[in-house]
This record gives structure tokens, sequence and C-alpha cells, in this order.
């Protein structure tokens, strides 16, 4: 993969960014401190009523993880992005994402007249208010991703948070497979037992990536991700 450096920032802990992955390009996410989470959504940035289906992106996959050689399925069975690359190994997809509430509940009430930077935010208002930029609304909302962060399932069904699961320095990569409208959110995961709210930040940084070949490991991945890359090419006939 070509790694030839566009752009990089940092992300600010509890904070929103989105941008439009262009396809031939990917994005790594670096985390700067313990415990970063960051929270993701996918939509076809040239037609959003396509977008991630992480049913779908579990089912075909065989997987309730998502790590180097897993891809993001549109709900046409389309691959929006794919992850290359992943330095931390397990990303959560089935812990959702917090509000208002529950931050009051766990954290207090902390507006941004009293707290101004360190003010006390939620992933659904900042999803909310970044998808508004681009004439979307609540009902283009869907589940979204935890990059950094680990939920496994209990034999008797139970969703239990890992603790102290992603360290600083640990990364993860997508390529964009498809022209992405990428949203992400920096706040605390909904499932994390700290009882102290933090805002840790991340690094992004957007780089060229090279063509898919036949064994490119995201595509080999399995038999279904093989069927969702020819679709996607298919669609840029």
């Amino acid at each position: 993969m070509n790694s030839e450096i566009l752009w990089e920032e940092q992300l600010h802990g509890s904070s929103t960014w989105s941008h439009v992955l262009k396809r031939g390009t990917a994005l790594r996410i670096t985390a700067t401190k313990d415990n970063a989470n960051v929270g993701a959504l996918f939509l076809n940035a040239d037609n959003p009523a396509e977008r991630l289906n992480l049913p779908d992106t579990l089912k075909a996959q065989h997987v309730a993880r998502l790590t180097t050689g897993s891809v993001l399925f549109s709900d046409m069975a389309r691959i929006l992005c794919s992850i290359t690359d992943d330095t931390v190994g397990w990303h959560d997809p089935l812990g959702g994402c917090s509000d208002a509430r529950m931050v009051e509940a766990r954290y207090g009430s902390l507006a941004y007249q009293q707290g101004r930077n360190d003010w006390h935010q939620n992933a659904l208002d900042g999803f909310l208010i970044e998808l508004a930029k681009y004439g979307l609304d609540r009902r283009d909302l869907m589940m979204n991703v935890n990059f950094f962060s680990k939920v496994e399932v209990q034999p008797d069904g139970r969703m239990q948070f890992v603790r102290g699961h992603a360290k600083a320095g640990t990364a993860v990569e997508l390529r964009a497979e498809m022209d992405t409208l990428l949203i992400l959110n920096t706040c605390q995961h909904p499932m994390d037992p700290n009882p102290e709210y933090q805002s840790i930040p991340v690094t992004l940084t957007l780089k060229r990536a090279g063509a898919v070949g036949a064994d490119d490991v995201c595509r080999s991945f399995c038999a279904e991700n093989a069927r969702g890359f020819v679709l996607t090419e298919r669609y840029f006939l």
C-alpha cells in the first residue's frame, strides 16, 4: 500500500468530526492515550440512503468483533470501508453510543457555560449535529462501530465491557472502497464503567491507498467479502 501521507490532525476528546473519505485513500486513527474510544458512522457520500449495516457486516463475516481483514458492508451489500491494519485486535460493533440522559446520570450535568471546553457531551447529539451538516437527520442514524473498545458476549448472553483494552499508540487503518461519509465521535463508550468523565484525543492521518489485489487481506478474508468487492467494483463501472 502506498503510505504517502496527505494530511494529519488531532481530534480532541469528546468531539465529533466528519470527512468524505475518497475511494483510493485510507484513514489511520491512532490512540494518543490509554482507553480511547472512537464511535463511527459510515454512509455512501454520493447516496446517503446507502449506509453501514452492522448486522449484515457481522453475519456475513461470522464475527462479533472487527479487526484486520474485516470490511464494513452497506445495506446494498457493497463495501464502504475495509480494515487493512489494526494493532488493537478487537473493535466493538455492539455497544452503541451514549446519550444525554446516560451522561448526566453517570457523570453529572456540566453545561458549556460552566465547563467551557470541558463540558459534558454525548455521542448521540454529536452524531446528529454532524449529520445535519450534510442535510441528514435522526432517521439517517445507524448502529455505530466503537473503535478501540472491546465488548465480550458471555455464554449467558450478557455483554461485558473490557477495561484497559486499548493502549496509547495503538492504531486502526480504514481504507475507503467507495467515497464514504465518515463521522467520528470521541466520547466515552456507553458501557465504560469509569465513574469519571474523560476526554481522550486521537490522531487522524489521511493517506493514499493502493489498488485492491486478488490477495488483499480484506478481499480474501472470506467468500462474502470477495463478493462484496465485486459488487462494489461493479458500482464504479
